[in-house]
């Protein structure tokens, strides 16, 4: 790891140790954010330990650069087990052949522990599905999918806010041609304002993708992602989002730019 990402990784530490200090210091507050009370299932692209309650679903629209989306649906299986399928293609908004992704995407997540006054809540899961466009030469999406991992959420109360910081591992299943596969680390923050309007940060120091000469992988900055959400309705969020804010891929000039759409409801 270099001197940059072990800067921004001791940085994002500090945050979250400083999130913990807050809520071990107050009362703990019940999350309110994003639809009917829901804690978050995902910051920007990275996982955190929250699920859907049984008997609840979300579906989701995702719009990347380069005329791409990407279409998703979560279930709540239990309160604990959640289950979700996706699948979307490049150049879906444009004048060219739309460049769909090779195969359906699949996830699943399962809170181990739930979060307790002094102790986060502990998720497993998998997901196959990565975020922007597929490349058939070196067989991955932009960024790539999160594979196995395991993530912890620590919720909290500061002042007005609710928030709550996350971090987990994973070992993702996609290899480019020079088989950057390490295990790899992300952390994450998030905070919701008048519970309609939150804001989420990650870093992904993307040790897995930090090794090949090509112009698709990154140039060892890892990832750093930022979102506002806007709850526009009952059941529908809009969300702005930033990525790659340290212009951490070879290909990029700047960071690039998304929207998200998620509607929420129950059977």
């Amino acid at each position: 790891m270099n001197i940059q990402r072990l800067s921004i990784a001791v940085i994002a530490i500090l945050l979250i140790l400083s999130g913990g200090l807050a809520a071990q210091e107050g009362e703990v507050t019940p999350r309110r954010n994003t639809l009917y009370d829901m804690p978050p299932r995902w910051l920007v692209d990275m996982p955190t330990a929250g699920t859907l309650h049984r008997g609840y679903y979300d579906m989701g629209l995702r719009i990347y650069p380069g005329g791409g989306g990407l279409g998703s649906v979560n279930i709540g299986m239990s309160s604990r087990f959640m289950l979700g399928i996706s699948y979307g293609a490049g150049d879906v908004i444009s004048s060219a052949e739309p460049n769909w992704n090779p195969r359906i995407g699949f996830s699943i997540k399962f809170r181990v522990v739930d979060e307790m006054e002094f102790f986060p809540a502990i998720a497993v899961g998998f997901t196959n599905q990565g975020f922007g466009a597929y490349s058939d030469a070196v067989e991955r999406y932009t960024y790539k999918s999160r594979g196995f991992y395991a993530v912890a959420s620590r919720s909290f109360y500061f002042y007005k806010w609710t928030a709550g910081w996350h971090g987990g591992v994973n070992y993702s299943l996609e290899d480019n041609v020079d088989n950057d596969d390490e295990v790899n680390f992300f952390v994450g923050l998030d905070a919701t304002f008048n519970y309609n309007v939150g804001l989420m940060l990650e870093y992904d120091v993307a040790l897995n993708d930090d090794r090949s000469a090509f112009e698709s992988s990154g140039k060892g900055r890892g990832y750093l992602n930022s979102s506002v959400k806007w709850l526009f309705a009952e059941n529908l969020e809009i969300e702005i989002v930033a990525k790659d804010l340290l212009v951490n891929r070879r290909e990029s000039k700047t960071f690039s730019r998304e929207i998200r759409l998620t509607y929420i409801d129950h059977f």
